[in-house]
């Protein structure tokens, strides 16, 4: 596929603004600078993307190709359990993208917000493929007696839910470790800790 001028600028300022985000967080994210990096004024970059909230959806769509590789069978293949676990680790190693993720997610909650539909649109794809993929390797049920349609939204909320926990006291939440533990519990698994 042959980009154009404008589609190859536009990716070039969503890899900066990922970038900025990742150094300064979503609060320290000023368009000045990501127009700055990718040599633009503010003005200029205000072209591309009318506001920065229009720039931080074009990042979190950015960041969901990158987690999952791009394309629909790699978005699939995203959800299965045990990469599940590599993505929360992986998250664990960017908090600044994990933090324009959930502040971008708890703000779009409210109507009219721009990410709003980006989230309603996202969860619903999200809850359907992990429901596909937990089907494939299970079942109608899963070892724990959940079927896949109610393991799914547990997943995506446990994934999400402990973000945030670990935003606010990172020296006190393993989030690789914590969810590893639910996954084992959604699974059936009993190791130590874990009881019939």
């Amino acid at each position: 596929m042959v980009r154009t001028r404008s589609e190859e600028r536009r990716v070039e300022i969503v890899r900066a603004a990922l970038k900025v985000i990742a150094e300064r967080g979503y609060r320290g994210a000023a368009l000045s600078t990501v127009a700055e990096r990718v040599g633009l004024t503010q003005q200029g970059l205000l072209h591309y993307f009318p506001t920065k909230e229009a720039l931080l959806v074009a990042v979190l769509e950015e960041r969901d190709r990158w987690d999952t590789g791009g394309g629909a069978r790699a978005m699939a293949d995203a959800w299965r359990p045990d990469l599940l676990a590599s993505l929360v680790e992986y998250n664990a190693m960017r908090p600044g993208i994990v933090q324009t993720f959930s502040a971008l997610l708890g703000e779009s909650v409210t109507d009219g917000h721009p990410a709003r539909e980006f989230f309603a649109e996202r969860y619903a794809q999200v809850r359907g493929s992990m429901a596909e993929v937990l089907r494939a390797e299970f079942g109608d049920r899963l070892p724990s007696g959940l079927t896949p349609e109610q393991a799914a939204p547990l997943l995506a909320a446990v994934m999400d839910g402990l973000q945030y926990q670990w935003l606010l006291a990172p020296e006190s939440v393993d989030m690789p470790g914590a969810f590893r533990t639910f996954l084992d519990l959604i699974q059936g698994a009993r190791g130590p800790g874990l009881t019939a």
